[in-house]
C-alpha cells in the first residue's frame, strides 16, 4: 500500500513537471544563426531551405511535417487546459543538430491563449466596429503578446464564412460578408506579422458548422466556392499570409486535409501561396500518404499519421521522397524567412495585458457595441437622482465566450455590473443601482417596479454556443452525437426564462433596456415592441463592463454596426442543421438570400443606431461609364446633423438588377464593396469617395474557369445599412475596353 501510494505521488509530480515545468525553446532570432546569415548577406530562406534539405536524413525531413512531443504531449495539453484553464506553448520541426528554430503556437481569435494575456472583444464584435485601422491595432497588440508569451506562430486568423447565426464558433470570425471578412482579416494579419509572427488563416474551407464538423460533407460548386468562400482566403493569400490550416470537414467528398484541389490547385496553382499549410489538430488528417500528396505540410499537434507511418510509407514505396522534400521545403523556408528578421523591439512578459492592451480592449469594446433600438431613451443621465434596477445574472458572470481553442485567461475582468457601479461611484452621481439576478421573475418585477430604469441583461455564454469538445467523428445512427459544452446554437432566440422575463418586467416598467450578450444573430421579435432600446454588447472582452458603462451613460456614441443580417425568424434564413451528415452550400445566405427571397430582416446588414443623426446627400459618379480596366470615382456628402459628435459607417454596394435582367446570369441583388468609418463633430460635414474598379464588378464563370466581367448597366449604393430604402443610387454601364 506504501509503495502503490509513493508510486502514485511520483507519477503526479513526474505529471507536474512534465506540465509546467515544460522547456521554453527560443524563438527569438538571436538565438539562432539565421538573423547573423541574413544581415551579412549570406544567402536567402530559400538557399538555407535547399542547404538543410542536402544534410538533413528522411527521419529529420518527416520531423518537420508533425508537431514535437509526440502522442505524451497530449497529456501536458489535457492537464493545463483541462485542469489549469489554460494553453501551453506548442512546438513543432524543432532540429538541435542543424539549428533549425521551432514554430511555437498559440491561438487566440480574442488575444493569446498562453498565459494571462489581453483578452479583446471576440472577432464577430471587433467587426461590428467596421473599423480596420482599429483592428491593426488590436494585431498589432496580439503580436507583441504572442511573441510575449514565448510563440511565433499565431492561429487566432478565423476567416469562416458566417453562412448561418446559429454556428456554434460565429464568435470566432468577422461575418457573413466576404468583402468585410477579408478587410478585417488582412488588416490583422499584417499587424500580426510585423512582429515576425507567422499568421495562419484558418480553416480551409467551408467550416461553418460546429457540432458534425469532423465528418460533414459540404457540396458546393465551383462558383459559389469562388465567390462567396474563397475571396477572403485569397485576399489574406494575396496579402502574405505565412500559413493556412485545413479544415476538419469534408468538401465535395473529400476531406479537406486531403484534398489536392483546396491544397494545391486552389492555393498553390491559382493563388501563388508560398507558405506552408497546417492540419486542424488531432482529426485534421486521416492518412499517412493522402495529405502529403496533397499539400498537406505539418500535422497538429503531433504526428499521428505523418511521423512513424509516414516513413513506413516511404519505406514500402507509397510515397515519393520527392514530396517530402517539397513540403519539408515549405515549412523551412517561411520559418527561416520569418526568424531571420530583425525584431523591432524586445517581448518582454510585461505586454501581457500591459495598461495600453487593456485601454485598447475597452476601446474595442465601445466600438463594437451596436445600438439596435432607441426610443429616446439612451443615453442614461448620469447627474439625475434616480434608480436603475440592473437586472440577470450574466450582468456579474465573467463571461469572455467560448472555452474552447479561443479562451484567454486574462488577470482580471470587468464585469457589466462592476463597470456600471464603478462609473457611477466616480461620477459621484445620485443613480442608485440596485441588482438582481432575474432567476425569480416576480421578485425582478417588484425591484423593476419601484426603479426609475430597468436595465435587463440576457444572452449567452460558454456552455450555449463555441467550440464543441466532444468528438462527434461519426453521423446519426452511426454514433451518439453529444454535445460536451458550447457547439452550435439549437434556436436563434433567447431562453425562454429570459423572454418570459423581458415581457413581464416591460409590463411593469416603461423604461426597459435589454443588453444582449452573444456571438452573432439573435432573433427578438418575441419582445423588442415591449422595450424602448437594446443593446448587442456581444462577449466585450476583459474591459466589457467599462465600456458598457460609458455607452450607456453617452461618454461614447455608439457606432457598432451589424456584421450579419437579424432575421424575424429563423426560417428566414437558409437551412441548418448542426449533425447533418451532408449539407449543399448555395450560392446566397444572409443579406443576399433575404434579397433574393424578398424577406425583410428585423435588422438588416450594416444597421445600428446612436446618439445623433448623419444625412446622406449628393451622391455622383464621375461619369456614366467605366471600361474594364479602369476605375470610376464616387463621392457622397455626409453631414452630421445632429446635437453631439459620433462615427458613421458609410456602406458601399454594387447592385446587379439591370445587367442580370440584361445577360440573365444570376447574380445577388446587391453586394458590399466598400466602406469606411467617419467620425464628425455636430453639425459638421464632409465628403467622401470611393474608387470601383471592373473587377469589383467580377463574377466566376465556371465554364471558363476563370473571372469575366458582364458588359451592361450597375448602380451604385451608398448608405447606413443594406436595405434598399437607405441606399442613395446611381446607375452606371460597364463597356469594353478600346483596346479589347
Amino acid at each position: 500500500m506504501v509503495w502503490l501510494l509513493i508510486a502514485l505521488l511520483a507519477l503526479l509530480l513526474a505529471l507536474y513537471v512534465y506540465t509546467c515545468h515544460w522547456p521554453k525553446y527560443p524563438i527569438d532570432a538571436d538565438a539562432w544563426p539565421w538573423l547573423k546569415r541574413r544581415q551579412n548577406g549570406e544567402g536567402t530562406p530559400d538557399s538555407w531551405a535547399d542547404e538543410l534539405l542536402s544534410q538533413m536524413t528522411l527521419k529529420e525531413k518527416v520531423a518537420q511535417l508533425s508537431g514535437d512531443g509526440g502522442a505524451l504531449f497530449l497529456v501536458r495539453l489535457g492537464i493545463n487546459v483541462l485542469l489549469l484553464g489554460r494553453f501551453p506553448n506548442t512546438y513543432a520541426g524543432r532540429n538541435s543538430r542543424l539549428q533549425i528554430p521551432p514554430f511555437s503556437f498559440s491561438d487566440g481569435p480574442r488575444g493569446v491563449v498562453i498565459g494571462q494575456a489581453t483578452c479583446f472583444p471576440v472577432a464577430m464584435a471587433r467587426a461590428a466596429s467596421w473599423d480596420v485601422a482599429l483592428e491593426r491595432r488590436v494585431g498589432d497588440a496580439i503580436g507583441k503578446e504572442v511573441r510575449a508569451s514565448g510563440a511565433n506562430y499565431f492561429g487566432g486568423l478565423c476567416i469562416n464564412l458566417l453562412r448561418h447565426p446559429a454556428w456554434g464558433r460565429a464568435q470566432e470570425c468577422y461575418g457573413e460578408d466576404p468583402h468585410l471578412m477579408g478587410e478585417f482579416g488582412v488588416a490583422l494579419l499584417q499587424a500580426v506579422q510585423q512582429h515576425n509572427v507567422m499568421a495562419c488563416a484558418k480553416h480551409f474551407a467551408v467550416n461553418s458548422i460546429e457540432n458534425s464538423r469532423f465528418y460533414i460533407d459540404v457540396k458546393v460548386d465551383e462558383r459559389t466556392l469562388q465567390e462567396v468562400y474563397f475571396p477572403h482566403f485569397k485576399r489574406c493569400v494575396d496579402a502574405g499570409v505565412a500559413s493556412i490550416m485545413s479544415a476538419y470537414n469534408q468538401l465535395n467528398g473529400e476531406y479537406c486535409g486531403h484534398s489536392e484541389y483546396l491544397l494545391n490547385d486552389v492555393l498553390r496553382e491559382q493563388w501563388g501561396f508560398e507558405g506552408f499549410v497546417t492540419s486542424d489538430w488531432l482529426w485534421g488528417v486521416r492518412h499517412p500518404v493522402k495529405p502529403v500528396v496533397a499539400g498537406m505540410d505539418v500535422e497538429m499537434p503531433y504526428n499521428k499519421y505523418l511521423g512513424g507511418k509516414l516513413h513506413s510509407a516511404l519505406k514500402q514505396g507509397e510515397v515519393d521522397e520527392a514530396l517530402i522534400e517539397r513540403n519539408t521545403r515549405r515549412v523551412l523556408r517561411t520559418k527561416l524567412d520569418f526568424i531571420s528578421r530583425t525584431d523591432p523591439q524586445d517581448y518582454s512578459e510585461h505586454l501581457l495585458a500591459c495598461d495600453e492592451h487593456r485601454h485598447l480592449a475597452r476601446e474595442v469594446a465601445e466600438q463594437s457595441m451596436v445600438l439596435l433600438k432607441n426610443e429616446q431613451l439612451l443615453p442614461l443621465d448620469v447627474t439625475r437622482e434616480q434608480t436603475i434596477a440592473f437586472i440577470g445574472e450574466l450582468a456579474v458572470v465573467e463571461n469572455l465566450g467560448d472555452h474552447g481553442s479561443s479562451r484567454v485567461s486574462p488577470p482580471e475582468v470587468v464585469t457589466l455590473l462592476a463597470g456600471l457601479q464603478r462609473y457611477v461611484e466616480d461620477q459621484a452621481s445620485g443613480t442608485r443601482i440596485i441588482f438582481h439576478d432575474g432567476k425569480n421573475v416576480a421578485e425582478a418585477n417588484r425591484v423593476a417596479m419601484d426603479a426609475d430604469i430597468t436595465l435587463l441583461v440576457v444572452g449567452y455564454r460558454h456552455d450555449d454556443e463555441g467550440e464543441n469538445l466532444a468528438s462527434n467523428q461519426k453521423p446519426p445512427g452511426q454514433g451518439k452525437q453529444k454535445v460536451a459544452i458550447g457547439g452550435d446554437r439549437s434556436s436563434l432566440s433567447l431562453h425562454e426564462t429570459e423572454e418570459v422575463l423581458i415581457r413581464q418586467t416591460a409590463e411593469v416598467s416603461p423604461n426597459t433596456i435589454v443588453a444582449m450578450i452573444g456571438g452573432s444573430a439573435i432573433v427578438t421579435s418575441e419582445w423588442d415592441t415591449n422595450v424602448e432600446a437594446i443593446l448587442m454588447a456581444w462577449y466585450p472582452g476583459m474591459e466589457g463592463g467599462n465600456a458598457f458603462a460609458r455607452i450607456l451613460f453617452g461618454d461614447v456614441n455608439p457606432s457598432g454596426r451589424l456584421p450579419f443580417s437579424v432575421p424575424h425568424k429563423a426560417d428566414d434564413l437558409v437551412p441548418f442543421s448542426a449533425f447533418a451528415e451532408s449539407i449543399d452550400y448555395g450560392y446566397y445566405h444572409g443579406y443576399t438570400h433575404l434579397d433574393k427571397t424578398a424577406v425583410e430582416p428585423a435588422y438588416a446588414f450594416g444597421h445600428g443606431l446612436g446618439y445623433t443623426q448623419f444625412d446622406y446627400m449628393m451622391l455622383s459618379i464621375d461619369g456614366d461609364e467605366i471600361a474594364v480596366g479602369d476605375v470610376l470615382t464616387v463621392g457622397v456628402q455626409l453631414k452630421n446633423s445632429g446635437e453631439r459628435a459620433g462615427s458613421e459607417v458609410v456602406q458601399l454596394y454594387i447592385g446587379f438588377d439591370e445587367v442580370v435582367q440584361s445577360n440573365g446570369i444570376e447574380r445577388p441583388e446587391k453586394l458590399l464593396r466598400g466602406f469606411r468609418k467617419v467620425s464628425l463633430e455636430a453639425g459638421e460635414d464632409t465628403v467622401l469617395s470611393f474608387e470601383i474598379s471592373a473587377e469589383d464588378l467580377q463574377r466566376y464563370d465556371s465554364e471558363q474557369k476563370a473571372w469575366v466581367n458582364d458588359i451592361g448597366k450597375y448602380t451604385v449604393m451608398v448608405g447606413s445599412s443594406s436595405r434598399r430604402e437607405e441606399l442613395l443610387c446611381e446607375t452606371f454601364s460597364l463597356v469594353k475596353s478600346p483596346l479589347s
